[in-house]
């Protein structure tokens, strides 16, 4: 094995004295997590067609605004700038009172989250030009482009900053924990009584989110981590924008969608899942999976058998779960992710043994 350890590679790109995650970032990134399990609750409520498309819709526009900071908080120092802070707390309760709007998004607040959500984008504008303030052509592009920004979300990732690869990897990772532990508090929210059905539900439920968390966190993570921080300008660019912006939003919807089941299965242990249930719950595994494993081709180019065969088994399910009990269907697929991470981390595999010794 190498003793070229991660700082060291970091040190080597230049990455070493800015890979941590700001308390600053963490504590905005929650009030994004909240709005995203605003949209659970918001699906839990619209378990219709429309309201699926229309709660997808939601988080995707929550999820390019959670992007686009992402990216300029790695490109410049929150805790330093002081202009940099008061925009982004300014952010925050913009962004808190657009997710305060989610459930009736389409309804009477729909004029609020519409307000609010602009004032998001349009303080991203803001911290674009403190971000480039020191770049004076650069700035003044970032405001001619002002309201393509404030119009299109594709539009919002700038590929010209300089990316921190330890600080962006980070960055992303604890939005995956955020979102995993937001959930579970949304489940723990239901307000079911504790029968012995319930609490048996509850363990499987955690079994579930913890097999979600062990897939996230293997060595695909380090692997691509280092490739970032191999790469230089346009490709670390890329690099940061596919896997990262991009590939994510379908692991975070994952877990919007495993959570929505869950808290429909504390609801009604004893019930088979409806069908839209079922697919939000069985579904939503095998997403998670599959964004994951579409992360890991761009990234490293190469695919996990293991992890499409557990998505495919998730989607085949699917049936059984409509004339099983929800209980049974939450342990079949706690089991199914438990068997995935004894077999990747048992089972000798050329991909483990090359990221070791890199």
């Amino acid at each position: 094995m190498s003793s070229e350890g991660p700082a060291s590679s970091q040190q080597a790109n230049g990455d070493f004295d800015e890979s941590r995650v700001s308390t600053l970032e963490l504590f905005f990134d929650l009030v994004f997590v909240f709005a995203f399990t605003q949209v659970t609750g918001y699906l839990a409520h619209h378990l219709t067609w429309a309201g699926m498309l229309q709660g997808a819709a939601l988080l995707a526009a929550l999820w390019w605004a959670w992007v686009s900071y992402s990216w300029l908080t790695n490109a410049v120092s929150a805790l330093e700038a002081i202009q940099a802070r008061i925009v982004i707390l300014s952010a925050m309760a913009a962004m808190l009172i657009a997710s305060l709007a989610v459930p009736d998004t389409f309804g009477d607040d729909g004029v609020l989250f519409g307000l609010s959500y602009f004032v998001v984008r349009l303080l991203q504008v803001a911290l674009y030009a403190i971000a480039t303030s020191d770049e004076p052509r650069t700035r003044q592009a970032i405001l001619r482009l002002a309201p393509g920004f404030l119009g299109g979300p594709a539009l919002l990732v700038v590929v010209g900053f300089h990316i921190r690869a330890a600080h962006f990897v980070e960055r992303h990772g604890l939005v995956i924990i955020l979102a995993l532990g937001e959930s579970i508090a949304v489940i723990g929210a239901a307000g079911v009584d504790l029968s012995a059905r319930v609490v048996l539900a509850a363990v499987f439920a955690i079994a579930l989110s913890a097999g979600l968390w062990w897939a996230y966190f293997d060595y695909v993570v380090l692997a691509a981590e280092r490739r970032l921080s191999a790469a230089q300008g346009h490709e670390r660019a890329r690099l940061a924008r596919d896997p990262y912006s991009y590939m994510h939003l379908p692991m975070v919807a994952g877990i919007i969608f495993v959570a929505l089941g869950l808290e429909e299965t504390l609801a009604h242990v004893g019930d088979p899942l409806g069908m839209k249930t079922a697919l939000a719950l069985c579904g939503g595994v095998a997403l998670y999976l599959l964004g994951h494993n579409a992360f890991r081709l761009r990234d490293v180019g190469s695919v996990s058998v293991p992890r499409l065969a557990v998505a495919v088994l998730c989607c085949a399910f699917i049936p059984v779960a409509l004339m099983v009990p929800s209980l049974f269907s939450v342990a079949v697929l706690a089991a199914l992710l438990a068997a995935l991470a004894a077999f990747e981390t048992v089972r000798p595999h050329e991909f483990r043994r090359e990221v070791r010794t890199r």
